[in-house]
């Protein structure tokens, strides 16, 4: 029981981490084109 538990909690941090580093690479790749005419991108 507890290999499926540690497996599980892996894979929310893979994801998560994976999240935050899509999300963070997108933004900074983004901003400089769309932050400029409308604050709509800097969020």
């Amino acid at each position: 029981m507890e290999n499926y538990q540690q497996i599980i909690v892996y894979l929310i941090v893979i994801l998560a981490v994976r999240f935050l580093i899509k999300k963070y690479f997108f933004k900074n790749k983004n901003a400089s084109k769309s932050c400029g005419k409308d604050s709509s991108g800097c969020h």
